[in-house]
């Protein structure tokens, strides 16, 4: 039998696009020559629709694009993640169905709803309570949703759960093991999740087809990597990552073993172009525009920008204050030129020292946190109103490391739609940044050699508040990553001092990242969806307070 993958790139709500991009693959499948079309968890609604499930005119035309797509079947037996629902009871279930020449013949609900950090389904969904293995032209189809292939591994879930679903399935002894999935990227677990899904494939002794989302939808990125082993566990097709793909696996004929993909910092800056173009093209934005500081992180940035939406569509604002030195007015403008896009300058000084006379009382400055944070204000305000007018989405440059312990102003940098690398920690920015001029000099060598710096004050740099970045971001790591405590942390060789400092201080700013833009998702425990901290609380580490 021929299987046909796609992995398509939904877009949440809009169920009668989906619908239609849906019916473009099962015809390019049929063109093919391919016997079934596989699509993805939900992909009829794209995932994760939330709280649109709860509306019951969204429920009826989800069945009506059901409709819309099940006449155009005939000839091909299609795979669907769809919406299903209990009669007249209410009840909702994350569902495959199967449709062979305009009727549905048969349908598999999900077991183990996903309850983490991306998408809490028990929300929405009951649990089916019972597994079932379909069959199409005499093959028996063992379908697992999402969740349901992972549940016995305990990949990608915070919940523990002891169902295992493919046990289940075996029981009826199906020819072929299919899973749909959205399973949004987390750099750094593909092979896991690739040698878990071989693993499963082995121990059944029979091929396992796996068909992901591509896309970002809000926060979430889904990098696609549909795929299918055989069952010796051997992977034998790989789609493209971060694009849509259509892949044809034939069962009835051996393919040749895989070697397992290399998973480099390439994969986060391609997850990241893609999740900043799905963004903006989602919510309707074809021009973006951010500040240019001449510092590193706008220029991963405005890079990013250009790959995701086009140099024509980035426009780049530099803001100088008095403050600001020669070599970052000359390294933005430089990196600019090297991107071919608009760049604007809008000197703050006049704005600024005029808040200082109001404020003051007079042209002398105190330089105090409160000049500092209004220059950023200043700024913000400038690239808001250049967005409201001019239609741009603007975006903010603020990395992980630094929301992390707060060290970004309100209403200033944190400004704008969308927070592009703000799940990045600054290490990993500088790799990226290499990444980017692997080739040439496209980011000045001046912005990754100089001293990391707000410029908010003459000489300022960010060791004067923070700790060195490599530090910074090796406790960042451990806590949120891997769930360490402090003295766990310290016995691998950190200072307590400034472990329980940086904790304390990351707490403390939670109602900064609640006021903070959506941050694009690379990694398992990211600021926004999914992070259930108390606005206010009187808990310390080592109830030690920070000054």
């Amino acid at each position: 039998m021929k299987l046909a993958l796609a992995q398509i790139n939904p877009i949440v709500g809009d169920l009668e696009g989906n619908a239609d991009k849906i019916i473009d693959f099962l015809n390019r499948a049929k063109g093919m020559g391919c016997d079934l079309v596989i699509f993805p968890e939900l992909s009829l609604t794209g995932y994760p629709p939330e709280d649109l499930l709860l509306r019951k005119d969204f429920i009826t035309k989800c069945n009506d694009a059901l409709e819309h797509v099940k006449r155009h079947t005939g000839g091909i037996g299609v795979l669907l993640g769809a919406v299903l629902t209990a009669d007249d009871t209410g009840i909702f279930y994350n569902s495959a169905v199967l449709i062979d020449d305009g009727q549905i013949i048969g349908s598999a609900s999900k077991c183990v709803l996903a309850k983490y950090s991306a998408f809490d389904e028990s929300r929405y969904f009951e649990p089916s309570p019972a597994v079932r293995c379909l069959e199409y032209r005499g093959i028996k189809l063992g379908v697992a949703i999402g969740e349901d292939v992972y549940a016995g591994e305990k990949l990608f879930l915070d919940n523990k759960h002891d169902r295992n679903v493919l046990d289940e399935l075996g029981l009826y002894s199906p020819d072929l093991y299919i899973n749909i999935s959205a399973v949004p990227y987390q750099y750094g677990t593909l092979n896991q999740h690739l040698l878990m899904l071989g693993s499963l494939a082995c121990r059944y002794g029979k091929p396992l087809v796996h068909v992901n989302q591509v896309g970002g939808n809000g926060e979430l990125i889904f990098a696609g990597s549909s795929c299918a082993f055989e069952g010796s566990g051997s992977l034998v097709l790989f789609a493209e990552s971060f694009t849509e793909d259509l892949v044809v696996y034939d069962t009835d004929h051996d393919q040749q073993p895989l070697v397992l993909p290399n998973e480099d910092i390439s994969w986060v800056y391609d997850a990241l172009v893609l999740g900043y173009r799905d963004y903006a093209l989602k919510a309707g934005f074809t021009k973006t525009l951010l500040g240019l500081s001449g510092g590193i992180d706008s220029a991963l940035v405005a890079c990013l920008a250009v790959e995701a939406l086009g140099r024509e569509n980035v426009l780049a604002i530099y803001m100088p204050s008095r403050y600001s030195t020669a070599h970052s007015r000359e390294d933005a403008r430089v990196l600019a030129e090297n991107l071919g896009i608009e760049y604007r300058v809008l000197p703050i000084e006049d704005i600024f020292a005029a808040y200082i006379r109001l404020l003051n009382g007079s042209d002398k400055t105190l330089g105090d946190l409160a000049e500092e944070n209004i220059q950023a204000r200043i700024r913000g305000n400038l690239w808001m109103f250049v967005s409201n007018r001019e239609g741009w989405l603007a975006v903010t440059a603020s990395n992980k490391s630094e929301a992390a312990v707060g060290y970004s102003t309100l209403y200033g940098d944190m400004c704008g739609g969308l927070s592009v690398i703000g799940d990045i920690p600054k290490t990993m920015v500088y790799k990226l940044c290499e990444y980017i001029n692997r080739d040439k000099a496209i980011i000045p060598p001046g912005i990754l050699t100089k001293p990391p710096s707000a410029e908010l004050r003459p000489g300022q740099v960010d060791e004067d508040s923070l700790p060195p970045y490599d530090l910074l971001d090796a406790v960042i790591q451990m806590y949120f990553e891997d769930n360490l405590s402090v003295d766990e942390i310290v016995a691998r060789g950190y200072e307590r001092n400034i472990v329980v400092q940086i904790l304390n201080r990351i707490d403390r700013f939670e109602f900064k990242r609640h006021q903070a833009p959506p941050v694009l998702k690379i990694t398992s425990n990211p600021w926004g969806r999914g992070r259930k901290i108390p606005l206010v609380h009187k808990y310390r580490w080592d109830q030690i307070r920070v000054n």
